[in-house]
């Protein structure tokens, strides 16, 4: 999963290096955490219009963890 959002990422932004992901340990409800890092001129570009590519980038990752019957979160820090 975490390659997954990476490469997301990755095909959004201009500066490639700077995309990192963090990943929580499970916690007490049983949801995982991802903790997605980029530069600050590419924030917009991840966030998108209303956040529409944030809630886009979240309903693709919880489809895929729910094919591994996990449950995540993604956080854009």
């Amino acid at each position: 999963m975490k390659e997954l959002l990476e490469t997301i990422a990755k095909g959004l932004v201009e500066d490639k290096d700077s995309v990192e992901v963090q990943v929580d340990d499970i916690n007490e409800e049983g949801v995982i955490v991802y903790h997605l890092h980029v530069a600050p001129e590419d924030m917009g570009r991840i966030i998108g219009k209303q956040g529409r590519i944030a809630k886009a980038i979240r309903t693709v990752m919880r489809a895929g963890a729910s094919k591994e019957d996990k449950r995540i979160a993604v956080e854009i820090d």
